[in-house]
């Protein structure tokens, strides 16, 4: 069974930077596609961030775009979320989730069989 463990939420002021971990453990097969999502206290859950775990190919929402970049070590089995410029709206509890196709397919949540626990993100003035 794969598990997904989420690291490196915080508080952050605007403009500043974070740096979240998805760590995963219990696969046998690189042919997931790992989606970060997030969720603000009263809103829904809505994607962020995907990247197809084998292949490398990468997808942003346009509210994230220019600011956050996905990636991934396949020798530490980590996909990582690099989040820069940081606005308050992008406040929320992360989560990172898998997906047990070989490419990223979009942020609908209830295609991806596999979720973190989630990491805080605040970003305060």
């Amino acid at each position: 069974q794969l598990v997904l463990v989420e690291s490196g939420g915080g508080l952050v002021q605007p403009g500043g930077s974070l740096r979240l971990s998805c760590a995963a453990s219990g696969f046998a097969s690189d042919d997931y596609a790992i989606g970060w999502f997030r969720q603000a206290p009263g809103k829904e859950r809505e994607g962020v961030s995907c990247i197809s775990y084998r292949i490398g190919i990468t997808t942003y929402v346009d509210s994230v775009k220019g600011r956050f970049t996905i990636s991934r070590d396949k020798a530490k089995n980590t996909v990582y979320l690099q989040m820069n410029s940081l606005k308050p709206e992008d406040t929320g509890v992360y989560y990172c989730a898998a997906d047990r196709g070989l490419f990223c397919s979009g942020y609908v949540a209830s295609k991806y069989d596999y979720w973190g626990q989630g990491t805080q993100v605040t970003v305060s003035s």
